[in-house]
């Protein structure tokens, strides 16, 4: 959760990609288009602060909920990521 939070403070768009997994909503194989609003979105908005609330480790599905301060107001967001080939990806999350 913290990497995937940098990146998109730093703007690593590639990184966001190969750290989706690729049942998330999000997730398209219109790579240049997603990578494009990925951009967009790291540059237009200032990520002031990350606080991790809870982790809940499953071994191949693990669960983060986090609360991120930026420019834009607060985001709350219960993360789940599920083990591929030893990486964990983002799958979804849900807002809080």
């Amino acid at each position: 959760m913290r990497s995937r939070y940098s990146a998109y403070a730093a703007g690593e768009v590639h990184y966001i990609i190969k750290t989706t997994h690729p049942d998330n909503p999000d997730y398209t194989k219109e790579i240049k288009s997603w990578a494009k609003d990925i951009a967009q979105f790291s540059k237009g908005t200032d990520f002031l602060g990350l606080t991790i609330l809870e982790f809940m480790d499953g071994g191949e599905e693990a669960y983060v909920t986090f609360s991120a301060k930026l420019s834009t107001g607060k985001l709350k967001e219960k993360s789940r990521f599920l083990k591929v080939e030893g990486k964990w990806l983002y799958a979804d999350g849900e807002f809080l």
